[in-house]
């Protein structure tokens, strides 16, 4: 299982400077990955093709760029454009988002969340490969579609994909999914359900399935948890993450959280390899002084015990 490091769960701002120096400082770690989700603050994408040109051996993510603010052909540039910056690193996740955001902020139709990613890929996918789209469909109609970056023949594509049908079409379409607010017995028994069938079925790779989880190294669990839960309140109320913390039995992003000594972190990261991620994706939350860093240290140090 590989280990990484997600940046901005906690819907706080960030700037490049402080992407790029975590990106080193995570390289340095000897972390697999670095992970930044994309929230209302820095583009992820561009703040990642920084960060690229300042690292040489870890991989970068997005965790994920929403898909109704960019036309396709603007993601694809946008992720080529990373994907050379970095030496061929940057893997683009993909997401919905919610119906609050983009009915709600936007202004857009979320009627059809499935058929818009579903064309989505379909478009996204051959661009990023450089081969020229030509496609007819509801949500999208282009024609002579091309872009060619120096240096890329592809970008792998995640998608952050909670629900059976998107998860079976990112089986089938994608690389794999990114998963948020999903305990260990919830990926064994529905992600891995769904997604892994889906991808035979099409001929494809196995899929990597990107685990997100709050975590920190701390002798004060209770005022940990509480901490994270007022912090990442907000995912707890969003329809498709509440609809993931309820298979789990989970009363909110609190309890999902890896929280405790070494011998409790250890123990749940065990949990959650042995559930079929791929990729452990710790977002460490800073929850006192001080806890950042010996969080750091600690996955720094166990990391090679879940490869």
């Amino acid at each position: 299982m590989k280990f990484g490091l997600m940046s901005g769960a906690s819907m706080h701002g960030v700037s490049v400077d402080s992407i790029v120096e975590l990106a080193r400082r995570a390289e340095g770690a000897g972390f697999d990955t670095l992970w930044m989700a994309h929230i209302r603050s820095i583009d992820a994408i561009a703040a990642l093709g920084v960060a690229g040109r300042e690292t040489s051996r870890i991989e970068l993510g997005t965790a994920v760029t929403p898909t109704y603010p960019r036309h396709p052909m603007a993601m694809a540039q946008q992720a080529l454009t990373t994907a050379q910056l970095s030496g061929n690193r940057f893997v683009l996740g993909i997401g919905l988002s919610h119906k609050l955001v983009v009915e709600g902020m936007l202004g857009m139709s979320y009627a059809q969340p499935a058929r818009h990613m579903r064309e989505y890929l379909k478009i996204l996918r051959p661009l990023l490969r450089g081969e020229m789209v030509n496609f007819d469909g509801e949500e999208f109609r282009v024609a002579n579609l091309q872009v060619a970056v120096p240096g890329v023949s592809d970008v792998p594509v995640v998608v952050a994909a909670l629900g059976e049908h998107m998860l079976r079409l990112s089986g089938r379409l994608a690389d794999g999914t990114s998963t948020w607010m999903t305990g260990p017995r919830t990926i064994a028994e529905h992600i891995v359900k769904h997604l892994l069938p889906a991808a035979a079925a099409a001929g494809r790779p196995a899929p990597r399935i990107i685990g997100g989880y709050p975590i920190v190294l701390t002798k004060d669990v209770a005022a940990a948890r509480a901490v994270i839960g007022k912090t990442l309140e907000i995912y707890g109320q969003l329809p498709s993450y509440r609809a993931m913390l309820d298979r789990e039995g989970y009363g909110g992003p609190a309890d999902l959280a890896l929280v405790g000594d070494e011998a409790t972190l250890r123990r749940e990261i065990g949990r959650i390899r042995d559930s079929g991620v791929t990729d452990f994706n710790a977002a460490i939350s800073d929850t006192d002084a001080g806890a950042f860093a010996r969080t750091f240290e600690f996955l720094a140090a166990v990391k090679g015990e879940f490869a």
